[in-house]
């Protein structure tokens, strides 16, 4: 796209987002059946669904599809929203559970590795900064448009979350420390390492699959105490954050220890309610059987 038609596309989600919520979900309704009339990676979200849930009629597959695109739709649009978001609107939005465990280990000196996955509205999840006493911050990809990159980096700080690319992130851990700056870092565990950096393969979702080892990684180098944050969805536009503890000690774990443990957990929480997992992301395409042999 050149970049007329990037600032033409951003103008429009910048519009979007000043809409009060009735409308937000008035277009989010309208995107949905878009989004189901082109079948947007229908192949694909079937395909990811049948091979994770084999025992599942085709009705209840269809069932759980369905779900995923009206979902899909609200969070894409809720994404848009945030830019207008006061305060007290995301307060009343977001209930958080169990930050005490975070503020616990703030109290002790201690910071928090914190797993995420593409489930709830992950775009939200910085919020945790307003709730917590350390400072909130998260790793993330840069989009290969840079005004959408720099429009999504906003977003993304507008709670003071502070953003780190996976290249500088343990870099910019290690600063935080010296600085004697406690902080909660949030990592999406859940996205397909690129073919030639997979070190790792597991059973996710009845499938064979290849996962990143940057939390157990950093874990282990620092001994930070590894979390789950859980984003369940309660209604339209409200969500229930959960801080799940995983490992305290992580230097006293095996390899691949946590983020087995950190897989799993996520595997079980998809399982529950799967229409609020990213199914539209080509999550195995780089599944390799001979790797483990």
């Amino acid at each position: 796209m050149n970049n007329t038609g990037v600032y033409i596309g951003l103008f429009f989600i910048k519009l979007i987002g000043y809409l009060p919520f009735w409308a937000i979900y008035l277009l989010s309704d309208l995107f949905y059946y878009i989004i189901k009339g082109i079948g947007y990676r229908k192949k694909l979200v079937y395909k990811n669904l049948r091979n994770s849930f084999p025992e599942k009629s085709e009705q209840e597959i269809k069932s759980i599809a369905n779900k995923f695109y009206r979902h899909l739709s609200d969070i894409f649009l809720e994404t848009f929203k945030l830019q207008s978001m006061s305060e007290r609107q995301i307060r009343e939005r977001v209930k958080i559970t169990n930050t005490e465990l975070i503020n616990r280990y703030y109290d002790e000196g201690k910071d928090v590795i914190a797993v995420l996955g593409h489930y709830g509205n992950w775009e939200w999840i910085p919020s945790i900064n307003l709730f917590v006493k350390c400072q909130g911050c998260e790793v993330y990809h840069p989009l290969k448009s840079k005004p959408y990159d720099q429009f999504m980096l906003k977003l993304r700080s507008k709670w003071g979350t502070l953003n780190f690319t996976m290249k500088l992130a343990f870099k910019s851990m290690l600063q935080l420390k010296r600085d004697r700056v406690r902080f909660i870092i949030g990592m999406i565990s859940d996205q397909s390492p690129s073919r030639s950096k997979i070190q790792y393969q597991t059973q996710f979702l009845n499938q064979l699959t290849p996962v990143h080892l940057g939390t157990e990684k950093m874990a282990m180098k620092t001994n930070d105490p590894v979390v789950f944050v859980r984003f369940d969805k309660v209604k339209r536009g409200y969500y229930h954050m959960i801080i799940e503890p995983l490992v305290e000690n992580p230097k006293d774990c095996k390899e691949f220890e946590i983020t087995e443990i950190h897989t799993k957990h996520l595997e079980k929480i998809i399982i529950e309610k799967p229409e609020y997992w990213l199914w539209s992301h080509n999550r195995w395409k780089h599944a390799n059987p001979d790797l483990n042999k």
